[in-house]
């Protein structure tokens, strides 16, 4: 029981760090979105100069949607966000693809809407690889640390079993 915990314990602790696609295609291909985003680090480095319509994207990958400090979000991506929404591959592909549509879907709201009206029909693998290299440094946790948590949570689900 133990190592299933820890190998799912781990599977989504390495998730965000690994992303499918190519980081240089991704760089490339951010060419169409520096118009309205730009990536720059917390320090103030300027990793990809893009306007200011949009959010900054560094440290999108794992960030709760409509969450970036600072950027006036609409209703609905913030909404989202409220209810869980968090920045993956698959979520971030579906989004750009189609972003209207991604939060009517996924509010079931038949009129939600996005400020993001440009639809990104290939590459958003790429793009999003090439985004999860440019946020700040996450400490990864050691194999030890997950298997802690495992035993810590597997205990805690047998005493409320047991009660």
């Amino acid at each position: 029981m133990k190592s299933v915990l820890t190998a799912a314990v781990l599977g989504l602790l390495a998730a965000p760090a690994f992303a499918e696609g190519d980081p240089v295609k991704g760089q490339k291909s951010f060419n169409r979105c520096k118009s309205c985003h730009a990536v720059t680090s917390d320090t103030g480095e300027n990793i990809i100069k893009g306007g200011k319509t949009g959010p900054n994207l560094w440290g999108v990958v794992g960030r709760t949607a409509g969450t970036y400090e600072g950027f006036k979000y609409g209703d609905d991506l913030v909404a989202a966000g409220a209810g869980g929404l968090v920045w993956d591959a698959e979520n971030f592909a579906a989004f750009t693809a189609d972003p209207r549509g991604f939060l009517r879907a996924h509010l079931d709201d038949s009129k939600a809407k996005s400020k993001m009206s440009f639809k990104l029909k290939k590459g958003a693998e790429d793009i999003f690889a090439f985004l999860a290299q440019h946020g700040p440094v996450v400490e990864e946790a050691t194999e030890e640390d997950v298997s802690e948590e495992a035993v810590e949570a597997t205990e805690t689900t047998e005493e409320a079993a047991s009660e």
